[in-house]
């Protein structure tokens, strides 16, 4: 599979990247809201620093990553118990009809 070169700009430094063409549209998206975000803390808190900008964002986003993962994980346990509860209710059924 071929990659594309693309640049991208964030906090007004362009980065070269080799990105699979699946996924240009994803790392471009994600550049832009990188970017977005940069300016919403920078006119919320009066922050300039690109570094201190870039620590925030990076920052967020793990905290997001984190509660998506827990969710994820929880929404996983919950599937798990009402699956082996409607096993447990379908192998009660099949036992009745088998008496």
């Amino acid at each position: 599979m071929d990659e594309l070169s693309i640049r991208i700009r964030i906090a007004n430094r362009e980065f070269p990247m080799r990105v699979a063409p699946e996924e240009e549209t994803r790392v471009r998206k994600a550049a832009k809201m990188v970017n977005e975000q940069m300016h919403t803390y920078s006119e919320q808190f009066g922050i300039q620093d690109p570094q201190d900008l870039l620590a925030m964002v990076a920052f967020d986003s793990l905290v997001l990553q984190m509660k998506t993962t827990e969710n994820l994980e929880s929404t996983e346990k919950n599937h798990a118990f009402s699956l082996r509860e409607l096993d447990s209710i379908l192998t009660n059924v099949l036992k009745q009809d088998d008496l």
